[in-house]
């Protein structure tokens, strides 16, 4: 084989393997294509079938997290508590779904406007925390019902107990600066893991990962790692530091 055949093999065993990293960190083996959503949950190792009277559909969660979940559910439940998970793990495919029914519902605004109405509550697909299996909503999707009764209840009592088991809400209201999606009092991260997967991806993600759906071409443009995936409240970015 001559010199050119020999460098053309290395030149696409390199973009070969930049394609999907893989990096051992803490007894986890993390890949991109792991952290961008695309892969089975349903058949994965690190994942298991949450039980249907924790839930109110079929939804699939990291081992770990669902452990921590039942921990947290239970002490509710002896303080009068009821949780129940309403959504919990979505795929690159899944949440393209999500995405493209919303892109097509808002085709009468400009690409910009459109993405920005989408962001301000669903993420783009290979953005999205819920790829990871470590975040969960909890109970209604408005932010209202947690505002009166027995919603503000149940929210008063994960913010005084949801950190004890590993869980904080990443989406809190933008008054201190926090940048990306709006307040979502109903979103709650497992941060022990989600912590290690989002520095995975601040070190090996970029906007040529962030395609394979209508409007990814703007994820660059609207600065969607830096705002989006990087925009979570300063309690969850500082938890669980490694120093």
């Amino acid at each position: 084989m001559n010199v050119k055949g020999v460098f053309l093999i290395f030149f696409i065993s390199i973009v070969s393997f930049s394609q999907n990293v893989t990096v051992a960190s803490d007894n986890l083996t993390l890949t991109t294509d792991f952290i961008l959503g695309k892969y089975d949950y349903k058949n994965h190792e690190l994942f298991t079938l949450v039980n249907p009277k924790y839930t109110s559909k079929t939804i699939y969660l990291n081992k770990e997290v669902y452990t921590a979940f039942l921990k947290m559910h239970n002490q509710a439940e002896k303080d009068g508590i009821s949780l129940k998970i309403i959504s919990g793990t979505r795929n690159f495919e899944e949440q393209k779904a999500i995405w493209e029914r919303k892109w097509k519902k808002r085709n009468n605004l400009n690409p910009i406007d459109r993405a920005n109405k989408i962001l301000e509550y669903s993420s783009m697909p290979s953005t999205s925390r819920h790829h990871w299996g470590t975040d969960m909503d909890l109970n209604n999707f408005t932010n209202s019902y947690f505002e009166h009764g027995k919603g503000k209840l149940e929210y008063q009592w994960l913010l005084k107990n949801a950190n004890k088991y590993g869980f904080y809400q990443v989406y809190t209201n933008k008054t201190n600066g926090r940048t990306g999606y709006n307040l979502e009092r109903w979103h709650w991260s497992y941060m022990p893991l989600a912590k290690t997967y989002l520095e995975f991806y601040n070190k090996h993600i970029t906007y040529l990962d962030i395609t394979g759906f209508k409007g990814s071409n703007l994820a660059k443009e609207l600065n969607i790692i830096t705002l989006y995936v990087n925009g979570i409240s300063k309690k969850a970015k500082t938890a669980f530091n490694k120093d």
